[in-house]
């Protein structure tokens, strides 16, 4: 029998703006992600809230929020995807469009989630020099938004890929970040790759352990072995590793820490004086 998605992901309106997680009254269970006594303290970008917005078929916004909360001790709200406003919210904070399959990725991987009645205001937010990051399906939709230039196409292997790999940053710094994709082969003409690296949009490329960009440490074809970038203004990025998959120590890695600094960083330097 058919269900209503918005039935079926149990992710309700109420349940966004009205639990106790966003009330400040929220206890980590056993399923929460503890306090680690020896974790290094992350900058608290106080200027900044985050909302992550939730699309039916959402699959990593909770870890999203757990990266963002409990390990780097940041302000976060979560966003029902038919809410038509970004109440609250002010140019100088972060809307997260997290990893999943959003919609099933039916016709296209984020093609429908575009057209979320959120996504309006996600995009006047953009356009008002609101900081927004896409996260794997996030990149996805943002690009299907045109928030950014080219398109994520199926993996040259024609395969899922779920594993750790490397990338680095425009400064050679080399993180170890988990990507999880089908679809994550980055594609642009020529002009439009030309002018990503003119302007320095490029965030992110995948290489190997020693921060060598080569066709062996591109795990899926993307074109100049992109993994992350920015739209001219550096306010809204797009990346397909996951970086909130990579923030605990219980986990083993926490270079993910390392590249939301990297990218809050960059949120700070286009803020205007």
């Amino acid at each position: 029998m058919y269900q209503d998605p918005d039935q079926f992901f149990k992710r309700s309106k109420r349940e966004a703006h009205g639990s106790q997680l966003n009330k400040g009254k929220f206890k980590p269970g056993r399923n929460q992600r503890p306090e680690t006594k020896n974790q290094k303290p992350f900058p608290n970008f106080a200027f900044m809230k985050f909302g992550i917005v939730v699309f039916p078929g959402s699959n990593c916004d909770r870890d999203m929020h757990d990266a963002l909360k409990y390990d780097l001790q940041q302000d976060v709200q979560m966003l029902w995807h038919k809410d038509q406003d970004l109440k609250g919210f002010t140019p100088e904070d972060c809307i997260v469009l997290p990893g999943g399959f959003s919609y099933g990725d039916y016709l296209r991987t984020g093609a429908i989630a575009r057209f979320s009645p959120i996504m309006q205001a996600v995009m006047d937010h953009a356009r008002n020099g609101g900081k927004v990051l896409g996260v794997c399906n996030g990149f996805q939709i943002l690009c299907e938004a045109q928030l950014l230039p080219g398109a994520l196409l199926r993996n040259n292997n024609q395969q899922y890929i779920c594993k750790n790999l490397f990338v680095k940053d425009a400064g050679d710094q080399v993180y170890k970040i988990p990507i999880a994709h089908g679809e994550g082969r980055y594609y642009a003409d020529d002009a439009t790759l030309d002018r990503l690296e003119a302007n320095g949009q490029v965030i992110l490329r995948y290489c190997d352990e020693t921060g060598q960009v080569t066709p062996e440490a591109n795990p899926n074809g993307s074109a100049r072995n992109i993994a992350g970038i920015s739209n001219e203004s550096r306010n809204v990025f797009g990346m397909m590793p996951h970086p909130e998959r990579a923030c605990s120590p219980l986990l083993g890695n926490t270079d993910g820490r390392k590249v939301f600094n990297l990218l809050f960083s960059l949120a700070l330097d286009a803020m205007p004086a």
